[in-house]
């Protein structure tokens, strides 16, 4: 497969060479290689089917059932953070964290809540879904860092004022913290030289926005995806591939000393 892919994995390693600012958009598909399930489609947690209790799992991850009924949405998340549990980052996720790392300014925005970029050594990272890790307390505040949920009882309370504790994500019906979006908005207007979208299906406005930006301002674009998306017409390199093998493939063309042509 990689052979077949020589011209379009030669170019994008060209341009990845030579760039300074560089965004990667991610979603569940860069997570595939840890070993996580994505929620939907093949292999998904849910895949084509209704929870034990009847309703879509959307319904059941969203904030108005948080509020109604908080034991069937921790009953969900909990299955969720189960399945993160032990996954750590793979070649992917070590791929961003290496190319920041060797100077290249980069921005990580991530749809995935598995905390794994950050547990990678990515650092300007916007996680715009939230991190499954991360509680807050609905009644006080209080905030509380976990590694796992497991024999904890659920839904969780606050150790300070024993009140329902709510992971910091974007719950299905809730708005994205506002922070991040303009965090997003400022790095777009001050450029990259690149974007690549890796491993997301590319519904969400606020994912498709970045790559409309660049392709209108005449940007390279990447997409790294084994299936099609609504965006795979129009980006300027196609690669149908998982996340960690294509991001193999491109840091081995990128090295010091490997071909420089386009």
């Amino acid at each position: 497969m990689l052979s077949n892919l020589e011209p379009e994995l030669g170019a994008v390693a060209a341009h990845l060479r030579r760039a300074q600012r560089v965004l990667f958009i991610t979603g569940a598909g860069i997570s595939a290689d840890s070993g996580l399930p994505t929620y939907r489609g093949i292999n998904g947690l849910y895949e084509d089917q209704a929870t034990e209790e009847g309703l879509d799992i959307e319904d059941m991850l969203s904030g108005e059932m948080l509020r109604q009924r908080p034991d069937l949405t921790w009953k969900y998340l909990a299955q969720i953070e189960a399945a993160c549990r032990g996954a750590m980052p793979n070649d992917a996720h070590h791929a961003l964290s290496h190319i920041e790392s060797g100077g290249t300014q980069v921005l990580v925005l991530t749809q995935n809540i598995d905390g794994l970029h950050h547990a990678a050594g990515s650092r300007n990272l916007i996680e715009i879904h939230g991190n499954l890790r991360r509680l807050r307390c609905t009644q006080c505040g209080t905030r509380e860092q976990v590694e796992s949920l497991a024999g904890r009882p659920l839904p969780p309370v606050c150790h300070g004022c024993g009140a329902l504790m709510r992971p910091e994500v974007v719950l299905f019906g809730e708005r994205l913290d506002e922070r991040n979006l303009e965090r997003l908005y400022a790095e777009l207007v001050e450029g990259f030289d690149l974007v690549f979208s890796i491993g997301t299906t590319s519904t969400f406005p606020y994912v498709v926005e970045p790559v409309a930006w660049a392709i209108r301002a005449g940007v390279p674009t990447v997409e790294i995806n084994p299936q099609e998306t609504q965006i795979s017409p129009y980006v300027r390199y196609r690669l149908p591939l998982r996340a960690a093998e294509a991001m193999r493939a491109l840091l081995a063309r990128s090295a010091p000393g490997s071909d420089e042509a386009d």
